[in-house]
């Protein structure tokens, strides 16, 4: 069966375990569930086959939790947050869904039409090459249905061979082109290195293409000696973290609680968000990213990654490193995805969860007593890093004090680099070691969120700051600004508009705030990046349509998961994805309802993201708006340096056998004056 996906939910499962039945509806899937449900659909197949006389061989993609319906689950949630024992709460099923794709061997690299194309290059006999498999991408539409294929991206080692040589120095000029059905090269694909004055031409290189390229490594073992003027910087926690995890992957810290998901195509996820009891959040997820790239030569025009869709979050996670990934106190999470055969396979420590200090939470000096209050904020984080080929992507949740819940995404690992003839420059992109191009490229991605703020029923409103023009009778100085307000009535989209301070605020209507007397809410102002550049006709558009505005706002339904559709994989339009949810034109006023917000960077290229990039950040904040009658931080312990271990550098500064004697003890937000102050 070619991309089908069956689940197995019902009394069919909990004929093989009862643990399924005994386990609460969101705890990360196990594999002896794994086990289950691959049980079930082999049985499944096995009976199809003899009822059909054949025999059908089963190549497994994923197996992953299904989201139990929302009207079925949240009741469960409700009643764990009133303290109802688990026994007496709703019965919610736990469901797996299975995908299965054809098989495909690894042939590339061992091709007969490779080894020669590789012979061409005249390089060096104990030359290692090395490939990254692209997916096709899609191309013009077409009348006749185009199998699929992976585009591979071909690239050597330096000379010295070492495994973890930075083979994006040296890439090839050719890409082969792969029938993932038949196992077959179709063709070996040149791959243009002109530069400006070379327009679209190929066949512009030299005779010895890769003679002009040099190693530019990263790898420490192939770097000169590090600085050495960095000093050690330790987090600890003497008394450990402030986080307690119940039930396998509930967390509580700081008056939140929620728990934690990963799957085969989000990775991370975060289910059940709760502050001091009132429900704010049902799920956050990233849904999607694309990354399409601006080189016009072809096979180039075609590069268009779905990192979610097409390679999955879940299975590019990183096994997370102590002291590495994350610092201090960690708890890590572990989760279970599955290999050809459905057997199930630990995916170990994907997820880990540490505190870190978020420096000066709030502060005041009161400057007629010189009396400073100063509080330190405390984050949590929640983090999952994949590497999807070249790109890392470093996702984190951060929970604060304030009441705020951020996603910070960070970008790095090393530019997907082509070959570029001696001496030129290009349009597409930025010559960063020689011979080596990094083309133009864009990273959009698309946050889901699905609110219930004090409840499920929910509305979204658009706050512009609008200036009141000039008259004698209302503003007539000119100096004032007026808040506009607009309720999203219908399922539509909207962008960011940075000039009119544009914020998009998630309320319930039926719950106002007794000090502001507008409705509780939580706001997110979307970040004005630029949206997907490729033109309106092209397919890498209409494969996005998600990327083409920065929010939108649709009606629930189960299984409205993906921003760009769930089929992605040399897809020539979006379908089935946020730009036909919202196209319904649903009502989305006082109604369960869910925000998309599309985020990211078009990245040109500078030498200083090779041969691996600088960390980029980009920060999305969910903040409260109304929603507490204060500042939630308020009762967070008053900073003081006997409890921060600060001290003054000295200089020298003493060694372990000279300890730091006297110095401050006292509260750094001591008075200065010990005299009551006058009223």
């Amino acid at each position: 069966m070619d991309s089908e996906a069956f689940s197995t939910q019902g009394s069919s499962v909990y004929k093989h375990t009862k643990l399924f039945s005994q386990c609460h509806p969101l705890r990360l899937l196990q594999d002896d569930e794994i086990e289950a449900a691959r049980s079930i659909l082999l049985h499944h197949i096995n009976e199809t086959d003899q009822q059909k006389h054949e025999q059908t061989k089963v190549h497994f993609k994923n197996v992953s939790l299904h989201d139990p319906p929302k009207a079925m689950l949240l009741p469960h949630l409700d009643a764990e947050a009133a303290h109802v024992p688990f026994e007496q709460r709703p019965y919610v099923p736990r469901c797996v869904d299975i995908y299965e794709v054809k098989e495909a061997a690894e042939k590339v690299l061992n091709d007969t039409s490779v080894l020669e194309a590789v012979k061409q290059l005249k390089l060096p006999e104990d030359t290692v090459v090395t490939c990254d498999a692209w997916m096709f991408g899609a191309d013009r539409d077409s009348n006749e249905e185009t199998p699929k294929y992976l585009q591979p991206l071909m690239y050597a080692r330096a000379p010295h061979n070492h495994p973890d040589s930075n083979q994006y120095a040296y890439p090839l000029p050719f890409s082969p082109r792969y029938n993932l059905y038949t196992g077959e090269i179709v063709s070996i694909d040149p791959l243009a290195t002109g530069g400006k004055e070379d327009g679209l031409a190929y066949h512009t290189a030299p005779n010895y293409p890769m003679a002009h390229l040099g190693p530019n490594e990263y790898y420490p073992e192939l770097l000169d000696e590090p600085r050495k003027d960095l000093k050690p910087l330790h987090v600890v926690q003497s008394e450990g973290p402030s986080f307690v995890v119940e039930d396998d992957n509930c967390i509580m810290w700081q008056k939140w609680r929620f728990r934690i998901g990963f799957n085969y195509r989000e990775g991370m996820t975060i289910h059940d968000v709760r502050y001091d009891g009132r429900p704010v959040f049902y799920r956050l997820s990233i849904s999607e990213m694309t990354v399409p790239y601006g080189d016009p030569r072809s096979p180039y025009h075609r590069k268009q990654a779905f990192d979610l869709g097409d390679a999955g979050a879940g299975s590019c996670a990183n096994n997370l490193s102590l002291g590495c990934d994350c610092l201090g106190a960690i708890k890590y999470f572990s989760g279970w995805l599955s290999d050809a055969e459905g057997n199930p396979v630990l995916a170990e420590k994907v997820i880990c969860v540490h505190e870190q200090d978020g420096g000066i939470g709030w502060k005041h000096t009161n400057h007629r007593t010189q009396n400073p209050a100063i509080v330190r904020a405390r984050n949590l984080v929640v983090q999952s890093i994949i590497t999807v080929g070249n790109y890392e992507y470093i996702f984190a949740f951060v929970f604060m004090q304030n009441g705020n819940v951020e996603l910070e995404t960070r970008a790095t690992g090393i530019l997907s680099t082509q070959l570029i003839d001696p001496g030129k420059t290009s349009d597409w992109g930025t010559v960063v070691s020689h011979g080596v191009l990094a083309a133009n490229h864009q990273h959009l991605f698309s946050l889901r969120v699905d609110p219930m703020i004090d409840g499920q029923l929910n509305t979204v409103i658009q706050e512009d700051s609008v200036p009141v023009p000039q008259s004698e009778d209302e503003n007539p100085h000119g100096n004032a600004w007026r808040v506009v307000k607009t309720p999203f009535e219908k399922s539509r989209f909207a962008d960011a508009a940075p000039f009119a301070n544009r914020c998009f605020k998630i309320v319930n209507e039926n719950i106002i705030n007794t000090i502001s007397h507008n409705p509780v809410g939580f706001k997110i102002v979307p970040q004005p990046c630029q949206l997907i550049l490729a033109g309106k006709n092209s397919v890498a558009r209409r494969r996005a349509k998600f990327a083409e505005h920065h929010v939108w706002v649709t009606r629930h339904r189960d299984g409205d998961l993906w921003a760009g559709g769930k089929w992605t994989n040399q897809s020539l339009q979006e379908t089935d994805g946020v730009f036909d949810y919202a196209s319904r034109g649903e009502d989305v006023r006082n109604q369960d309802l869910v925000l998309w917000l599309t985020f990211g960077m078009t990245h040109n290229p500078r030498v200083e993201d090779f041969p691996i990039m600088p960390s980029e950040i980009t920060t999305i904040s969910l903040k409260p708006a109304d929603f507490f009658s204060h500042n939630p931080s308020l009762d967070v312990p008053q900073s003081v340096q006997k409890d921060n271990k600060s001290v003054l550098v000295q200089d020298p500064w003493p060694t372990e056998e000279k300890k730091v004697e006297g110095g401050a003890s006292t509260s750094c937000c001591e008075y200065a004056t010990t005299e009551k102050p006058k009223l």
